[in-house]
């Protein structure tokens, strides 16, 4: 289903189009005023209540949970996308010559620690690399069959952030199955603008920035991990994820044993007053447009984006973009301060590498993209 404009949902200047939700997505006025109200809170401490340190935490987890189709216990809240990953990492154990497969050029959150794990447990790091004609699953098959076995984790994402280029995880998934291996997902530059279920795909971890397409607060993020990793080592201890914490009266009685499921991998100072607020309502509205919907609506909006575009030349990057995300590139070389002529004129992309990035979301309508249209003829001139 398509829907209508949501822009009166947002305090969106008329004489801006923001294309750029693959960068951060604004928050909505019902946030604003949820985090104007938490903020206010916060000032009068004598109003947050010691049962205030868990109920906000524990809706949010649900929330979550929903939104993958997964179980509240296997959820963990954490600051940011590097953090569930450096989890992940810190709870593999691999042998001499086995080896971590990520993408081409994949996000650095998703590498810096593989790339530590392979020189501390003396593991390779393989990096899959698309040849004409391939997409990212079958890189990522020949990339494996090539290293003969050896492949015990995969760590990839539900597209990738550059351009949107998509990778079907379910072709994948009954390789990772075959070979024993752990399968990392960092689904940060789709979940909540295409749909995603952890049914089938059986992922280890499951990772998501929340700032992105979630529309939740800059530090909050998300950790899913599988029942077998329930008793892994988390990155930090802290007092809160202990059982009995809820007794504010004896943390100094030591406690050796976790609160139950994912939330001994819960950050420290997880309650964030002012923040968890935010980030439940926004996964509240996510929840109420849909994200198939969102999804749809977003496909079409694109399209008529990359029309616009296709009259200067530009294509799609790599031949297939997702429906939220899109990398276009012109058949002969833009002017060098493309993105910068397009600001001033009003509108607001990102290039990433030689390719523009187009990631709107439902602001996004009709005048929008006739201001698109004017600077780009503004910038480039009559197509």
């Amino acid at each position: 289903m398509i829907i209508a404009s949501q822009r009166d949902k947002f305090s969106m200047p008329r004489d801006l189009c923001y294309l750029n939700a693959a960068y951060m997505t604004p928050q909505t006025l019902a946030m604003q005023e949820i985090g104007a109200e938490a903020v206010a809170r916060r000032a009068r401490p004598w109003r947050i209540s010691e049962a205030d340190f868990f109920s906000d935490v524990e809706r949010l987890r649900a929330a979550f949970a929903r939104l993958i189709g997964a179980s509240a216990e296997n959820v963990a809240i954490i600051p940011a996308a590097s953090y569930g990953i450096a989890v992940a990492a810190r709870n593999m154990k691999l042998e001499p010559g086995q080896a971590i497969l990520v993408l081409g050029q994949q996000f650095p959150s998703n590498v810096y620690s593989w790339m530590r794990l392979a020189e501390e447990q003396g593991a390779e790091l393989l990096v899959a690399k698309r040849r004409a004609g391939e997409d990212w699953a079958e890189a990522v098959i020949r990339t494996t069959n090539e290293a003969a076995g050896r492949v015990q984790v995969f760590a990839l994402p539900q597209v990738h952030w550059s351009d949107g280029a998509p990778v079907d995880l379910h072709r994948i998934a009954g390789l990772v199955g075959d070979l024993g291996a752990q399968l990392v997902l960092d689904v940060t530059q789709s979940l909540g603008a295409v749909p995603f279920d952890i049914d089938g795909l059986n992922p280890d971890y499951v990772i998501a920035a929340g700032y992105k397409w979630l529309f939740c607060p800059y530090g909050i993020s998300f950790l899913y991990l599988a029942e077998p990793h329930f008793e892994g080592v988390p990155l930090e201890e802290n007092w809160i994820n202990r059982m009995g914490s809820e007794d504010f009266a004896g943390p100094v009685d030591y406690e050796p044993r976790y609160l139950p499921g994912a939330r001994r991998f819960d950050m420290g100072e997880r309650a964030q007053f002012g923040q968890l607020p935010m980030a439940i309502e926004a996964l509240r509205q996510i929840d109420e447009w849909g994200v198939q919907n969102i999804a749809e609506t977003l496909a079409a909006t694109n399209r008529e984006i990359a029309d616009l575009f296709a009259a200067y030349g530009f294509v799609a990057a790599t031949g297939q973009g997702s429906p939220h995300l899109m990398g276009l590139v012109a058949d002969q070389e833009p002017p060098a301060d493309l993105v910068g002529g397009l600001a001033g004129a009003g509108v607001k992309l990102s290039l990433r590498g030689r390719a523009v990035r187009i990631a709107p979301h439902l602001y996004n309508d009709a005048e929008d993209l006739e201001l698109l249209g004017r600077a780009l003829e503004a910038t480039l001139g009559r197509p």
